[in-house]
């Protein structure tokens, strides 16, 4: 973790809990290595923090994590960012919208380069980061059936959140004394 180490050190003082959250999601959780670093990259590429993307990818890789699934991370949050926005759109509408076809392709969501299930679990860390109820409700219901029990779901978001509230406070640092 030496690349997102770094990053944690530069927290700002007001911000401290966060590097101790981050730590402990990326650490103590009942998620697998590919699953924790596949949630913290693809909740940071959806993030568009290319500081947080660089040192989870780069962590991911010394711990082994294979590259289909340091890929599938990357494809989950690309395809979420197309996806949230029109289910939210669907659901916030109804009414005939509902019945249409989305009309996108999203093969890689039912073929990933890794595992059905760590898929499913990044899709949904960002889809909560996205707000997008539907997409969350479809994501929790095909991790469960892909084998997903519901505290490895709630842990996949715990880390989508401290990347989240990490890249927040790492992006205030930047504005010093000036706000």
């Amino acid at each position: 973790m030496d690349a997102t180490d770094a990053l944690i050190a530069r927290l700002p003082e007001h911000a401290a809990d966060l590097g101790y959250d981050l730590t402990k999601v990326l650490g103590e959780t009942r998620l697998t290595v590919a699953q924790r670093w596949g949630c913290a990259l693809a909740s940071a590429v959806a993030l568009r923090d290319r500081a947080l993307a660089e040192a989870f990818g780069a962590d991911a890789r010394a711990a082994r994590v294979l590259e289909a699934t340091v890929e599938d991370a990357r494809a989950a949050a690309a395809l979420m960012g197309m996806n949230n926005v029109y289910y939210r759109f669907v659901e916030a509408l109804g009414g005939d919208y509902a019945t249409l076809p989305a009309a996108l392709r999203m093969k890689r969501v039912a073929r990933p380069a890794s595992s059905k299930a760590d898929f499913e679990l990044f899709a949904l860390a960002v889809s909560a980061l996205n707000g997008c109820d539907a997409c969350m409700r479809h994501h929790e219901q095909k991790g469960r059936a892909a084998g997903l029990e519901p505290l490895l779901l709630r842990d996949g978001v715990r880390v989508a959140a401290a990347v989240r509230g990490t890249s927040v406070a790492l992006w205030d640092s930047t504005l010093g004394a000036s706000v």
